[in-house]
């Protein structure tokens, strides 16, 4: 039998502007990287990669204060079937804007391009069972999803690290919304994603959310039932978790 859900430690901060936002999110997680290294000789990280994050992955890139070289690096979601140099891969979105700017101890990819999707999620499974992760720096998709955990294959207490999934349609139009594809015919159908225990497994977690499309599921993440019709509201059950938000955000709390 599964364990009765219970909330932990769950803090709200709404900003003035999203480059205030961004950069007070930034200047959290790096302290608290900087408090890691202090306990242990190394620490593992998990990044979203969505144009939500801009502000966050710019002011870690620029900060000076963590020793990156003591940190292992992952990303929670990448499309399955994209050209692995499409702009679009997750990867190569987090190369261009954190992993190939600091000198990470260790910087693993989840292949796009993988023809054997077993294969792939035992290869990421050993790496995350071998780094097991310290903080996560995420973001609320429009359906409340977390990494490609869509309500409709969202699994709180999934047996698996990593899984294939189909997109949810919200979740793909959601990536015209952003600009990252033209049409929704363009968006790819399935991607590979870390799953909500996955995500979970880290004691801090950084959300960091801005704009008016994502009012309605950051309404649903602090006010709403935790469970899969929210994957979000996963944040509810972190021992540390904050929520970042801009005005457009936070518009319906």
């Amino acid at each position: 039998m599964n364990e009765p859900i219970r909330e932990t430690c769950f803090r709200v901060r709404v900003f003035r502007t999203r480059a205030e936002m961004g950069a007070a999110a930034a200047a959290d997680a790096a302290a608290c990287f900087r408090r890691l290294l202090e306990e242990k000789p190394e620490i593992n990280l998990l990044f979203a990669a969505a144009p939500s994050q801009n502000e966050l992955l710019a002011a870690l890139a620029a900060d000076k204060t963590v020793e990156w070289n003591r940190i292992h690096a992952f990303h929670m979601d990448e499309y399955v079937g994209l050209d692995p140099r499409a702009p679009q891969g997750f990867g190569n979105f987090l190369r261009d804007r954190l992993f190939g700017l600091v000198p990470f101890a260790s910087v693993h990819y989840i292949d796009p391009s993988a023809t054997d999707a077993e294969a792939e999620c035992a290869r990421y499974t050993a790496l995350l069972r071998e780094h097991p992760l310290d903080a996560v720096c995420m973001g609320i998709g429009e359906n409340g999803h977390v990494a490609f955990n869509d309500p409709p294959v969202a699994d709180f207490h999934d047996a698996a690290l990593i899984k294939p999934v189909p997109l949810d349609p919200i979740c793909r139009m959601q990536q015209v919304h952003d600009g990252c594809f033209a049409r929704l015919e363009d968006v790819p159908t399935h991607a590979f994603t870390l799953t909500v225990p996955a995500l979970a497994s880290a004691k801090h977690h950084f959300c960091v959310v801005p704009a008016k499309t994502k009012a309605e599921a950051v309404r649903r993440t602090v006010y709403g039932a935790i469970g899969e019709e929210c994957p979000a509201t996963m944040l509810r059950l972190s021992s540390d978790a904050t929520l970042y938000l801009d005005p457009d955000s936070a518009s319906l709390l």
